[in-house]
């Protein structure tokens, strides 16, 4: 294999969480070759002001465990669009390639394994827009032979891509409008999930300020895929299996892979499986639902 991808890792103030998902990385098999990028962005109001330094004093006396550790600290706020965007620029200008992980992931022993082996992998299929390291748990996943299918949704919880993919992404969607009123093509990239179309409009009318629907809109626009694994190497904290908010929308909750496993069969044939598809895009569907129905009871208690 080629030079390790270098990791990055973006934290705000959520303090317990950031320990746990170093600690985890730590666990890693390959953490002791990997360089490591933190981004801690700077606090946006007065209240926040003592997690951050809480996080920033706790990144500061990190005992390595990894090949390097570099904490880079924002001297204003960016939030986490601007602070992602810029973050991942930089260090993939200069490495060619990058994963990316937020501060409330958990990570399976072998993430950094699969990660690195499937950028490899697949560096050269001009079809694949990115690696995810989270997949759900889907009925038509417990048979399958591989372990990596395709999708047409990208996932922001653990990924990693190359500069090719990520250089040019058009982060103002100037096409928006012809965009929305074309029929076909609000299908097309709805493939990954009906809410997509949904949550790209609130980004525009700034009811989000999302850089991952826009990532994922620029999947769509370069008609690629995203690789996912079959067994999950990333659980985010916020839906683990003893998560206690959410409750009755937990659809996302998965198991961690708990194996030793390096030695991946990936899927070379690159066209999605028909019965995965289905399974993954009914995913966000019944969640959808299921968060309307949760919305409309607490509407009611009121």
């Amino acid at each position: 294999m080629n030079r390790l991808a270098p990791l990055i890792i973006f934290t705000y103030n959520r303090y317990d969480e950031i320990v746990v998902t170093i600690s985890a990385l730590k666990e890693n098999y390959l953490a002791d070759q990997t360089d490591v990028y933190v981004f801690s962005d700077k606090e946006r109001a007065l209240e926040d002001r003592e997690n951050v330094t809480k996080v920033r004093e706790y990144l500061d006396v990190v005992d390595c465990g990894f090949k390097s550790f570099t904490v880079i600290k924002r001297k204003e706020n960016y939030g986490l669009a601007k602070n992602v965007i810029e973050g991942v620029t930089e260090i993939i200008d200069n490495y060619g390639k990058v994963i990316v992980l937020e501060d409330d992931l958990v990570t399976s022993k072998n993430f950094l394994c699969y990660m690195n082996y499937a950028l490899e992998f697949y560096k050269d299929q001009n079809s694949i827009f990115s690696i995810s390291g989270y997949s759900g748990v889907l009925p038509s996943l417990k048979n399958y032979k591989y372990d990596s299918y395709l999708s047409y949704r990208p996932s922001s919880w653990g990924w990693a891509t190359w500069k090719e993919e990520w250089s040019g992404i058009d982060w103002s969607v100037i096409d928006f409008n012809e965009f929305v009123e074309n029929k076909k093509e609000v299908n097309k990239f709805n493939r990954g999930g009906i809410d997509m179309t949904r949550m790209l409009r609130h980004q525009r009318k700034g009811k989000n300020n999302s850089w991952a629907i826009r990532w994922s809109y620029a999947m769509y626009k370069k008609d690629k895929f995203c690789i996912y694994p079959k067994a999950s190497k990333v659980l985010n904290m916020g839906f683990g299996k003893d998560a206690t908010h959410c409750s009755g929308v937990n659809i996302y909750q998965t198991e961690l892979d708990d194996s030793n496993n390096c030695n991946f069969k990936f899927i070379s044939n690159l066209k999605p499986d028909n019965q995965i598809t289905r399974d993954f895009r009914y995913q966000f569907s019944y969640t959808n639902k299921l968060i309307k129905r949760t919305r409309l009871w607490v509407q009611s208690l009121f």
